[in-house]
């Protein structure tokens, strides 16, 4: 991760502490991690930054030690450690040496590319806030963490509020924003009126219960279906078309060569016919059969098509407004044997 010269040019900037004992971790941490001994410079660096936490105005120190850490728990691959650690480190690049800082940017950029970057916002700031259960040990409104790749669960909490949960599946190398608002929590109407004077209660539009939209009914259900069939059925009959001309272009480019051969158009019909008269029927009756599907596939979504379109103008025709949609996605799937269709969407 960097050379003996390196560390030689940053004993200036590292070495200035008055505390012989951050001198001599930093020494001993440079030591380890010239010869490879990640696990010795590690557990060096952390005690240089505790011990640099305690020295007045060891920003510069503190700032550098943090960066050489990050390094080494990179190089242990203990990713989020590291990004954690060099952005850290970065957030005071102010402070450090210019190749200082350019050798923290590529550790942090390798870091982040095997963890999840979360930006968390929390209203009020005050929540405590727990990923998976631990919580993060510190207030405030915004967050920038890193997690490991994977399934994590974010709960706030706060006096006086609801408790919010956001549950994500974080990928490797992505960046998840959440936004979490805790909302007052409900306070009882038993504590707030007496028995002796009860208080009127108003209801605002907002609160009264929404009447049943007459679209989120069963029409509604067929019409989904009515658009799975149709596009079902068109594809189906594209496919059966489809294969219903390669059939046919095969039979033509063999009766081609048959006549070459001396094939008359009655060899077929003579009693004396050759064997192969009887492939050339089945694959004429394969090319009529996927004909007649195709068109009959095709007539029946024409069909299926029209209704639905029909039902589309006849709930505007009755409540006046076009139905919202229903979020369906209907993809269709076809090979060159089979067909089917992926139907996306809540009920």
């Amino acid at each position: 991760m960097s050379s003996s010269a390196d560390a030689q040019q940053r004993s200036s900037s590292l070495g200035r502490s008055d505390s012989p004992t951050l001198k001599d971790l930093i020494r001993r941490a440079r030591k380890a991690r010239d010869r490879g001994n990640w696990t010795e410079a590690r557990d060096a660096y952390k005690a240089a930054l505790e011990a640099a936490d305690q020295t007045p105005g060891g920003r510069l120190d503190r700032a550098e030690i943090a960066g050489e850490l990050g390094l080494c728990e990179l190089a242990l691959l203990n990713y989020r450690e590291a990004a954690e650690l060099l952005t850290q480190s970065l957030e005071q690049r102010e402070v450090l040496p210019i190749k200082v800082q350019q050798r923290f940017e590529m550790g942090q950029a390798k870091a982040a590319f095997y963890v999840v970057r979360l930006l968390l916002s929390v209203d009020p700031p005050d929540a405590e806030v727990f990923i998976d259960g631990k919580a993060i040990g510190r207030t405030a409104r915004t967050y920038r963490l890193f997690l490991d790749p994977g399934r994590h669960v974010v709960r706030a909490r706060a006096p006086g509020r609801e408790e919010a949960v956001h549950v994500f599946n974080g990928e490797r190398g992505a960046e998840q924003e959440i936004s979490m608002q805790l909302p007052h929590a409900a306070v009882s109407s038993i504590k707030e009126t007496s028995p002796a004077t009860p208080r009127p209660v108003s209801r605002s539009p907002a609160a009264r219960p929404e009447a049943p939209s007459p679209r989120a009914s069963w029409p509604g259900t067929l019409r989904i279906g009515g658009i799975a069939i149709t596009t079902a059925t068109a594809t189906a009959g594209a496919v059966f078309l489809l294969r219903a001309h390669v059939v046919h272009t095969n039979l033509r480019e063999a009766n081609e060569v048959r006549r070459e051969q001396g094939w008359t158009s009655h060899a077929c019909r003579d009693a004396s016919a050759p064997a192969a008269c009887a492939g050339i029927h089945g694959q004429a009756k394969e090319r009529d059969l996927f004909a007649t599907l195709g068109k009959v596939s095709l007539a029946t979504s024409a069909a299926f098509g029209l209704a639905t379109a029909a039902s589309f103008l006849t709930e505007v025709a009755v409540f006046g407004t076009a139905p919202r949609a229903a979020g369906v996605r209907v993809v269709p799937v076809t090979t060159s044997e089979q067909a089917g269709v992926l139907l996306q969407a809540a009920w």
